[in-house]
Order: structure tokens, then C-alpha cells, then sequence
């Protein structure tokens, strides 16, 4: 082996160039995002690579052991929040992400938390259900990426015809892709203008098959979103102010898939719940693993709408969040 940066063959069990070359590559990527905190735009520029690949290097990195995550704070809190979450809506796992200031954006930790719990549970064979949003997206960076026999994913909601810098729908397929899964997508917008559109492009635009297969989906993964100005569904223009204003009289505290709901888990009587383009909650709500991923105190009360809503199995959401919902009474759950 020369050391003048010429290259000879590799002597038996030794690293061969390329392989030396993207560990040099991936390790590069990982010091820039988790030591000099750059963005994964700003690695994919400085390292003259894509985005995916990108993705594909972190998530190589920490499969291999080569970054590892020490929490500088007692473990103790965050397993009492998610024991007294878990006894106090019925949920039967709980994962509380800690967060370094109350103050703190806790899209990124949920996003890690619900990166590393889906990569545990991914099996061949399954057909799991992808919602969307900045809180799922966020989890990407922290899939553990292989290849999964026979996995299929589903897109539970309908996309948007319009993004700035990164597009939250794009996640069922990015998601699809680094686990070399097949992947159905809802080829429409998220919302549609009328109840006889939905119908026409479900029945006549071949998107039945997408929804006839989710009635048969092993898991779901989905976020929920807040009545407020900072929502994902107000950011991209899905509804308009006199639309919000509406939902708001109906009693509407938050929507899951565009899907607006009560306190109470109820979904409000607004012409908006007929017109989204998504798979039905009652197919979402009979998955036998329902995951719910969001926080933020924002998302409070909507999240407790959602729990009666979906019921689901699995929450993730952040040590600030988990608090303040202790801190309410959980609504009477509604008998099916």
C-alpha cells in the first residue's frame, strides 16, 4: 500500500479504495451535521453530492456505530412522562423526546426518536402508511437505512403543487426509497374542490387501488396539526382564513391527513373533511399499529383531540409536550 496517495491492490482483508473512500465521505458528512450543525443542503453542496445521498451517508453512519448520542440529562423524567402518558390516554408505548431548552424547535428530536423506533420495527413483508408533514420529514436523517423484502409503502394523503425548499409530501417515497420498498402514491393535491372531484379521481383515475390497499395496512404513521397561523396546512395555502374561521365555530382544534376534528375526536361537519384527498380515518384507525408523531405546546390540544380520534398505539412527542398534556384531563373516550 503506498502512502503518496498512488494506489495499489489491496492486500487480502484490506480496505479497497472506494470503500476507504466512502467511509472518508460519510464521516465527513457526519461531522458536518452533527458537530458544525450544517444543514443537509449545505453538506450536499460542500460535498458535492445529493441530498438523498446525503441522507443515505448519516444514516450509514449511525448503523455503523460511528455516532453515537449521549443525553445530558436524567433519563428518569422522561420515563415517569412516558409511563403516566401511557396510563393516563391508554396508549400502549409512549417515546418522550428531551429537548434542550424549553424553548427548542422539538420537530428535530421527535424526528430522531421516530426515526430510530421505525427502524426497529420495519419487517418484510409489511405494508405500513405514511402521513406527512415537517415533523415526519425531519425523521429521514435517522432511518436506519437496508434493504426490507417485500415492503410496501402507502401515501395516506394526496400531495401539494407548490414548495419552497423542501417539499413534507415528498415523504412516503423518500421514505420508500431507502428501504428499496415499493411505494403507492395518491397522485392528486391534498384537498380537491369539490366531494365529486374526490369521487371521479378515486373511481375513474385509478387511485381505488391505493385506497382499497390501505384497508390492509400492518402500521400507520401520521402527525397532527394545530388551528394556528404556523400549521403546515395554513403555511402551504391548503385552507383559506374563512375556511379556518369555520372549522373554528364547528369546534375544530386540529386535523390529521386534512381531516378536521374536536376536542372530542369528532370530525366537524365542514364541507373540508369530504373534499381531502386521503385515506379514510376509520381505515387509518383500524391499522393494528397506529404511530402518532408531533409536539410543541402549539399542538396540545389537538394532540389530545387525536388521541380519541385514532386511539393510537404508539406516541412520540417531546418532554414539553408530554407535560402539558398530563396536565390536562384526558376527554371520555367515545365507544366504537
Amino acid at each position: 500500500m503506498k502512502l503518496d496517495g498512488g494506489e495499489t491492490d489491496p492486500l487480502p482483508g484490506e480496505p479497497t479504495f472506494s470503500t476507504r473512500r466512502s467511509a472518508r465521505l460519510r464521516q465527513r458528512a457526519a461531522w458536518m451535521y452533527y458537530v458544525e450543525e450544517m444543514t443537509q443542503g449545505a453538506i450536499a453542496e460542500a460535498l458535492g453530492v445529493g441530498r438523498v445521498t446525503v441522507v443515505r451517508l448519516l444514516s450509514q453512519a449511525r448503523a455503523l456505530g460511528e455516532i453515537r448520542v449521549s443525553l445530558r440529562r436524567d433519563l428518569a423524567e422522561l420515563s415517569r412522562l412516558e409511563i403516566e402518558l401511557q396510563k393516563s390516554y391508554g396508549i400502549a408505548e409512549a417515546v418522550v423526546a428531551p429537548l434542550s431548552s424549553p424553548a427548542a424547535d422539538p420537530r428535530g428530536a421527535i424526528g430522531a426518536a421516530l426515526g430510530q423506533l421505525i427502524s426497529d420495527r420495519l419487517r418484510p413483508g409489511m405494508k405500513i402508511g405514511m402521513g406527512w408533514g415537517r415533523t415526519l420529514f425531519g425523521s429521514l436523517g435517522f432511518l436506519a437505512e437496508r434493504s426490507i423484502a417485500r415492503l410496501s409503502v402507502v401515501s395516506l394523503a394526496g400531495g401539494v403543487t407548490h414548495v419552497r425548499q423542501a417539499n413534507p409530501a415528498e415523504f412516503a417515497w423518500q421514505f420508500a426509497r431507502l428501504f428499496h420498498a415499493d411505494c403507492y402514491l395518491i397522485a392528486a393535491p391534498a384537498i380537491v374542490d369539490s366531494a365529486a372531484t374526490k369521487r371521479a379521481l378515486i373511481e375513474r383515475c385509478g387511485l381505488r387501488e391505493v385506497f382499497d390497499f390501505a384497508k390492509s395496512l400492518d402500521a400507520v404513521v401520521v402527525s397532527v396539526g394545530p388551528m394556528t397561523a404556523q400549521s403546515t396546512t395554513n403555511q402551504y395555502g391548503f385552507i383559506t382564513s374563512a375556511d379556518q374561521k369555520a372549522l373554528r365555530a364547528q369546534g375544530a382544534v386540529g386535523d390529521v391527513l386534512f381531516r378536521f376534528f374536536d376536542a372530542q375526536g369528532r370530525l366537524v361537519d365542514h364541507p373540508l373533511n369530504e373534499r381531502a384527498m386521503s385515506i379514510p380515518i376509520e381505515t387509518i384507525a383500524r391499522a393494528p399499529t397506529r404511530i402518532l408523531a408531533a409536539g410543541g405546546l402549539d399542538k396540545v390540544e389537538a394532540m389530545a383531540g387525536a388521541f380519541n380520534l385514532l386511539r393510537p398505539t404508539i406516541v412520540v412527542t417531546d418532554e414539553a409536550c408530554a407535560a402539558a398534556l398530563l396536565g390536562r384531563r384526558p376527554p371520555p373516550r367515545r365507544s366504537r
